[in-house]
């Protein structure tokens, strides 16, 4: 299968995950077990999780994952962000959706999938991402909402989910880089009732692996090599790695590698004054005269 076909495979899977856990989005369903539901069907369809299953609540923008004896159940009117990701041999889609809980699509939810639909539809070799920026401000301004500013869509490549360049949220005109054809790109903009701003508040529940560095504790080393073998470059859970050594001990040692710098823990993002927060996502090929949706 080549790169192409890796990328399509992927945003198949995770179109059908999205359609199938939908039903499962109801007051009283437990975060847990959705996350665990995505994850598995991921994997029964022929992909691997390309990062931990997100499901942010209300004011939370993004990287909240459950953990195991995580009792947090969704409630009516709540604002569910559930962002999945898939990969195929490293070749990923990443894509999201907001789901108000046991109760219509409203204008907040609107705002940030019409933004996202306006946003594709002027992709294509030659656009600046400024471009794309603009459309995306300009939609959920309209709506009367502001777009979060410090959040972006992202391009990925081959076991990269953010590979350098950001897709801004707002207009940038400094925002120089111009697609190419070939590129794949993630576009999610977040829309909000706060001021526009998220910031992270501990814990972090998502980790990456950075780099091998030395640390002291037997423990850690052995987990430091257990997730450079099984993710790669990919995130992972903290929900993963809850069955591979005891809970208190799992603790110090992914603390002693994030003060190392082998791994990079990804705090929960919280809008700034609270406000309630609806995300759409879709990963993109960049064509000649166009944008071919994967997911």
């Amino acid at each position: 299968m080549d790169g192409r076909d890796a990328l399509v495979k992927a945003g198949e899977i995770a179109r059908q995950v999205k359609k199938e856990v939908s039903g499962m989005i109801k007051p009283g369903a437990k975060l847990y077990d959705i996350a665990e539901f995505v994850e598995k069907r991921i994997v029964e369809l022929g992909g691997k999780p390309a990062f931990p299953c997100n499901l942010s609540l209300n004011e939370i923008a993004a990287h909240y994952t459950p953990y195991k004896g995580d009792g947090t159940v969704l409630r009516e009117g709540d604002y569910l962000k559930l962002d999945l990701g898939v990969h195929i041999d490293g070749y990923i889609a990443d894509t999201a959706l907001t789901f108000r809980v046991g109760m219509e699509e409203d204008e907040l939810m609107v705002a940030s999938k019409e933004a996202l639909e306006n946003a594709i539809s002027v992709i294509r070799a030659g656009v600046k991402i400024s471009e794309i920026g603009k459309v995306i401000e300009e939609t959920i301004r309209g709506h009367g909402f502001n777009p979060i500013v410090n959040l972006s869509g992202h391009k990925i490549e081959r076991y990269k989910l953010h590979a350098g360049i950001s897709i801004p949220n707002i207009y940038r005109p400094n925002d120089s880089y111009v697609l190419k054809e070939g590129d794949v790109i993630a576009i999610e903009p977040f829309a909000t009732t706060g001021a526009g701003q998220v910031i992270e508040v501990p814990p972090a529940l998502i980790f990456m692996y950075v780099r091998d560095r030395p640390v002291r504790m037997a423990q850690a080393r052995r987990l430091l090599m257990h997730v450079k073998r099984e993710y790669n470059t990919l995130p992972f859970a903290y929900r993963w790695l809850q069955g591979v050594m005891n809970e208190g001990g799992l603790k110090i040692a992914l603390a002693q590698l994030e003060r190392a710098g082998a791994i990079y823990g990804y705090k929960i993002l919280r809008e700034v004054r609270g406000g309630l927060v609806s995300q759409f996502e879709h990963t993109v090929i960049v064509e000649k005269d166009g944008a071919y949706v994967t997911t």
